[in-house]
């Protein structure tokens, strides 16, 4: 099959405009590839290209709005992008849970299904062993680089009883550390040597939070909820309903698995 060459005669003055076109599309291209690249380095320069991701642990028996609300004001005041909820599977500084590893994981899911806030990581189940905190953020940081910022939740409670930690002291060589409050430890003072870590490491500008992937700790202003997994669980063993204390799908499936009867 043989093909035709077809001569189409187009006018000189077409032809001058459509070359004219051409060249500033492309020299528009040009110029605006330059320019997205050079802000996109100033960015990084700055740590501006980087959103702030952040991790919380827990037992999770049950996940409750304790959990939960707190980190949600926490994320509109520091620009948060994203929270992975990490249920332990044997914590060394609690008792061990009445659900099973699988209940609680569940509960969890159900809790943030419809909340792209936050997402459900599960490696933490997958130890048969003790959970140690700095060693599951030495892992995510591998596999984050070092360039993400990246911080780890925890609350007052728990900044408090930093010093009965494996490593405390290394925590910060691999994130941040984001502090929510807690009620009835408002005015607990830290220990001298917490104390002197948090004096050297504790911000107020929470744009340094993205301007470096790790090493400072922030003291956020979050709602005081007085929820707390110990008096969910009593109120279920007394009978007693848990309506406004934790979200509806958490609650239809404790009464539908019988949990902590």
């Amino acid at each position: 099959m043989s093909s035709k060459h077809i001569d189409i005669n187009i006018p000189n003055e077409f032809r001058v405009t459509a070359r004219r076109q051409s060249s500033e599309s492309l020299k528009c291209t040009v110029v605006h590839d330059r320019v997205s690249a050079s802000c996109q380095r100033r960015r990084n320069l700055k740590g501006e290209g980087y959103k702030l991701h952040a991790l919380l642990g827990g037992t999770f028996d049950p996940i409750h709005y304790g959990h939960l609300r707190p980190i949600e004001s926490l994320a509109r005041q520091i620009g948060l992008q994203h929270v992975m909820l990490m249920p332990n599977h044997v914590p060394p500084h609690r008792r061990q849970p009445e659900a099973s590893p699988q209940q609680r994981l569940k509960m969890v899911e159900l809790a943030v299904a419809d909340n792209p806030l936050f997402s459900v990581d599960r490696r933490e189940l997958m130890h048969d062993g003790l959970s140690y905190t700095v060693d599951t953020l030495e892992r995510v940081r591998l596999e984050k680089g070092n360039k993400m910022p990246l911080a780890f939740i925890i609350g007052e409670d728990s900044l408090l009883s930093l010093p009965t930690w494996q490593r405390w002291l290394s925590l910060l060589d691999f994130c941040h550390l984001l502090v929510c409050a807690r009620p009835h430890h408002v005015n607990e003072k830290p220990i001298p040597e917490l104390q002197q870590w948090l004096d050297k490491y504790q911000i107020k500008d929470v744009k340094k939070l993205c301007h470096q992937p790790k090493g400072y700790i922030y003291l956020a202003n979050t709602p005081l909820l007085d929820i707390s997994a110990t008096d969910i669980r009593h109120r279920y063993h007394q009978g007693q309903r848990c309506d406004n204390l934790l979200p509806p799908a958490v609650q239809q499936y404790i009464e539908l698995k019988g949990l902590y009867r």
